[in-house]
């Protein structure tokens, strides 16, 4: 979901973005989207271009898992309609993200539910860009608990 509002004064035209929150801190391990959350975060930006035309293919949110510094998701943003006289655009942003494996010290492959590791524990990074390929700041979420079970 996206949401937008008509330009506060002083936006930058590089995109700012704030975590707000998630629906919930746990989710079972699993590999084929058996259990998700909602990640919640807000951004402004001065000029307005976030998001693409339905048949642009780039992704331009971006959603880093902190335990492996890969990517653990990303989307496409849809274009932002104009409002008012100025470009300026600032909303929120729902993402559903699916759960992953817990990742295990002792290089038990992951999603197995090894009795001496119940738990993992991540963070995710997240960014955006707008057309203009300027990165927003990066924001990290809460701690999320992965039950290994």
């Amino acid at each position: 979901m996206l949401g937008s509002c008509v330009k506060s004064p002083g936006f930058s035209d590089t995109p700012e973005i704030e975590f707000i929150g998630l629906s919930q801190n746990s989710m079972e391990q699993g590999s084929l989207n058996s259990d998700s959350l909602f990640l919640q975060f807000s951004f402004t930006d001065g000029d307005g271009d976030i998001g693409f035309e339905a048949e642009v293919f780039d992704q331009n949110i971006f959603i880093t898992d902190n335990r492996t510094g890969e990517r653990y998701d990303a989307f496409k943003a849809p274009v932002i309609p104009e409002q008012g006289s100025s470009k300026g655009i600032e909303g929120t942003v729902t993402l559903r993200l699916f759960t992953t494996c817990c990742l295990f010290p002792d290089e038990t492959p992951p999603c197995e539910s090894p009795p001496n590791f119940p738990t993992d524990t991540m963070t995710l990074d997240i960014s955006i860009k707008d057309r203009a390929d300027n990165f927003s700041n990066q924001v990290t979420t809460t701690p999320i608990v992965l039950f290994c079970n």
